[in-house]
C-alpha cells in the first residue's frame, strides 16, 4: 500500500461513491476499482460496502481512513517543511532585553538583522528582568536576556557573558584619593553618597550582598528604579553609583561619566539569553538567537560590552553573519 491508495480512498470516503471518486481524481473508474480491490487484498478485509446508491466505509475501512488522513496531513507537513528550508528565512520575533543591556546590543542586532536576515521583523522591548521573565513564560516575548534565572530553571538558557560592576562619578566630582579611573576597593566606598536601584532590585542584592560578605556598609542616600534618571544625577555631581559599564556605554562615551572598576573584591553578575522551551521554536526565533549570540561575541571582543565572555562561538551554527558599528 503507497500514499497514492491511501489518498485514493480518502476519495472515496469522502466522493460517496467510485464514479464520484474517480471523477475528482480524473482516472478512470476500473482503474479506481482495482486500486481499491488491491488494498483490502493485501490487508484481507473488506473496506467499502458498494450498493446501488453509493459506497459507504466498513467499520475497518473508518479505522483506515483515519490512520490515512493522518499519515496524508503528515507528508503534506513534512512536504511543506522541507520546501521552507530551501527559502529565505521568514517572520516576526520579539526580544526582550533589559535597559543596560538594550543600550550595547539593540541597536547592532538590529543592523544584523537589517541585512543578513531581510525577511526577519525584530522587536525589541525593554524592561526589567522580572517582566522578561514573565513574557517569555506566557509567550509575550520568544526570546530575551537575563541575569539570573531564579524561577524559572526550566527556560533554555545561554550563559554568554559575566559583567564587571563598576563604580561611577561625574568628571569634576571624583571622591577618592586614587587617580580617577583607578581600580577601586570596595572598602573605599562605604563613605560615599550612592544612588541605586531599590532593594527588589537583582543589581541591588548583588551589591549588597558583596558588601556583606566584605563586612561593608553601603551609604545609600537615594533609590532610583530608572537607570536613565540615577546616570544622570551623576552626570550632574548629585551622587554617585554602581553600574556596568554597559549600561553607562553612553554617559561615558559622552564624557559625562568617569568609570573604574570595583577590586577587594570584583563583583559580577551572569547575563543569560533565554527562551522558553515549551514553545516552538521558528527558524527566525533560531536565527535571532545565533545572530544574538555572535553581535554578544563582538561586542565583547571589541571592548563595547566589557565583560568576560563564557559562550564560544563553535557552540552554535549561525545563518547569519555578526554586524555592528
Amino acid at each position: 500500500m503507497d500514499i497514492r491508495q491511501l489518498r485514493y480512498f480518502i476519495a472515496i470516503a469522502e466522493a460517496g461513491s467510485l464514479s464520484a471518486a474517480a471523477q475528482r481524481l480524473h482516472i478512470a473508474q476500473p482503474s479506481l476499482s482495482q486500486h481499491l480491490a488491491a488494498m483490502e487484498q493485501e490487508l484481507n478485509l473488506r473496506l467499502v460496502e458498494r450498493s446501488p446508491r453509493g459506497s459507504t466505509l466498513t467499520a475497518e475501512g473508518e479505522v483506515l481512513l483515519s490512520h490515512a488522513r493522518q499519515i496524508c496531513d503528515m507528508l503534506t507537513t513534512c512536504v511543506a517543511e522541507m520546501r521552507a528550508l530551501s527559502q529565505d528565512v521568514t517572520g516576526n520575533v520579539r526580544f526582550g532585553m533589559p535597559p543596560s543591556v538594550s543600550m550595547v546590543m539593540s541597536v547592532p542586532l538590529a543592523e544584523t538583522v537589517r541585512i543578513d536576515l531581510p525577511n526577519v521583523r525584530l522587536r525589541v522591548s525593554e524592561a526589567m528582568s522580572g517582566f522578561i521573565k514573565a513574557w517569555i513564560d506566557d509567550g509575550t516575548v520568544e526570546i530575551g536576556f537575563l541575569y539570573d534565572l531564579n524561577g524559572v530553571e526550566h527556560f533554555h538558557a545561554t550563559h554568554v557573558l559575566n559583567e564587571q560592576l563598576y563604580f561611577f562619578s561625574a568628571p569634576d566630582t571624583w571622591p577618592l584619593k586614587t587617580e580617577p579611573g583607578t581600580p577601586v576597593p570596595l572598602r573605599d566606598l562605604a563613605e560615599i553618597e550612592l544612588v541605586l536601584p531599590g532593594e527588589p532590585h537583582g543589581l541591588r542584592r548583588i551589591i549588597e550582598a558583596a558588601a556583606a560578605d566584605s563586612g561593608v556598609s553601603l551609604n545609600v542616600v537615594t533609590e532610583l528604579d530608572a537607570m536613565t534618571q540615577i546616570k544622570e544625577l551623576v552626570a550632574r555631581g548629585s551622587g554617585f553609583s554602581i553600574f556596568t559599564p554597559a549600561a553607562c556605554y553612553d554617559f561615558v562615551a559622552a564624557g559625562r561619566l568617569l568609570k573604574a572598576p570595583i577590586i577587594a573584591p570584583e563583583i559580577s553578575r551572569p547575563v543569560y539569553l533565554v527562551r522558553n522551551p515549551a514553545m516552538t521554536q521558528s527558524r527566525a526565533c533560531a536565527a535571532i538567537e545565533a545572530a544574538t549570540l555572535n553581535v554578544a561575541a563582538e561586542m565583547v571582543g571589541r571592548g563595547i560590552w566589557e565583560g568576560r565572555l563564557v559562550w564560544q562561538p563553535s557552540e552554535a551554527v549561525s545563518p547569519a553573519r555578526s554586524r555592528s558599528s
